[in-house]
């Protein structure tokens, strides 16, 4: 009988969850059901950007209820970009950048478009 010994680092570290969805897959499902995709959206991408940063950036509450009220949408790519892409870029090895006030501009204009944005720097970390 063969024991594995386990790594502590491998045993303590969160699993960070799949959720690997073509940006323009984002754009056409949001149009398709109206916005009603983006609440699915937020809750996943809540659940990744939350692993990533090994500790809750994003509640699930304020990603249910992003889905529906503007200002919660706002203050959801605001913290995304500001904690919790940063916390991605980090994971990947790539430069780390800001991008709160983009995804807040363009969340309150083009909100499928900052989740475009989103899910496009989420993919990274499958590759």
């Amino acid at each position: 009988m063969e024991v594995k010994s386990t790594n502590s680092e491998d045993w303590n570290s969160p699993q960070i969850p799949v959720f690997k969805v073509d940006p323009i897959m984002v754009l056409v499902f949001g149009i398709i059901t109206c916005g009603l995709y983006l609440i699915y959206w937020n809750i996943k991408v809540a659940d990744v950007l939350n692993a990533v940063a090994e500790r809750q950036i994003i509640s699930q509450p304020v990603a249910i209820f992003s889905g529906c009220c503007l200002p919660v949408n706002l203050y959801f790519y605001y913290i995304a970009g500001k904690d919790g892409l940063p916390k991605v870029y980090q994971k990947i090895g790539e430069p780390n950048k800001d991008q709160s006030v983009l995804l807040l501009v363009l969340g309150f204009f083009f909100p499928m478009v900052a989740a475009m944005i989103v899910q496009s720097d989420i993919n990274k970390l499958y590759n």
